[in-house]
């Protein structure tokens, strides 16, 4: 079994001052069960991060991104996450969620707070810690002049 971490491209989706996240499957065996999350997925073999975000959101969502920009990598012992972000500039009711709980548009206040309410389940769910902590960065790198 090798100890590489795997490789993932995920993308900050913003309408406003919302934020478009995905609330994960609740199952066990793949991170952040029942936890929103950032939209994308693995990088496979021979992908560049970029390919691989813009195809990933297309089959998550339907969506396909406009221009989009580099927003950093956070790496960790297990993930490396590749981070993009970009304006959502449909309504969420003409996305189609191919994968997942549930998706939303989270509010800072709920960015700040790490939770937030999803139709779907019914109750509040957490923000994965990861996804809090990218989506804080960019709200701050966003506010600075």
């Amino acid at each position: 079994m090798n100890n590489q971490p795997i490789h993932v491209a995920i993308a900050i989706l913003y309408q406003k001052n919302k934020f478009l996240m995905q609330l994960r499957d609740n199952i066990p065996g793949i991170l952040y069960p029942g936890y929103w999350a950032l939209f994308g997925g693995h990088i496979e073999p021979g992908e560049t991060p970029e390919v691989a975000v813009k195809r990933e959101i297309l089959e998550e969502i339907g969506y396909i991104l406009p221009s989009f920009v580099e927003f950093g990598c956070y790496p960790d012992e297990r993930v490396v996450r590749h981070v993009f972000h970009a304006p959502l500039l449909v309504e969420l009711n003409q996305l189609v969620l191919n994968e997942g709980w549930d998706m939303g548009l989270l509010t800072l206040e709920n960015i700040h707070q790490g939770n937030c309410y999803s139709q779907n389940a019914g109750e509040v769910r957490p923000l994965g810690n990861v996804h809090q902590r990218i989506m804080l960065d960019f709200i701050d790198k966003k506010q600075q002049p």
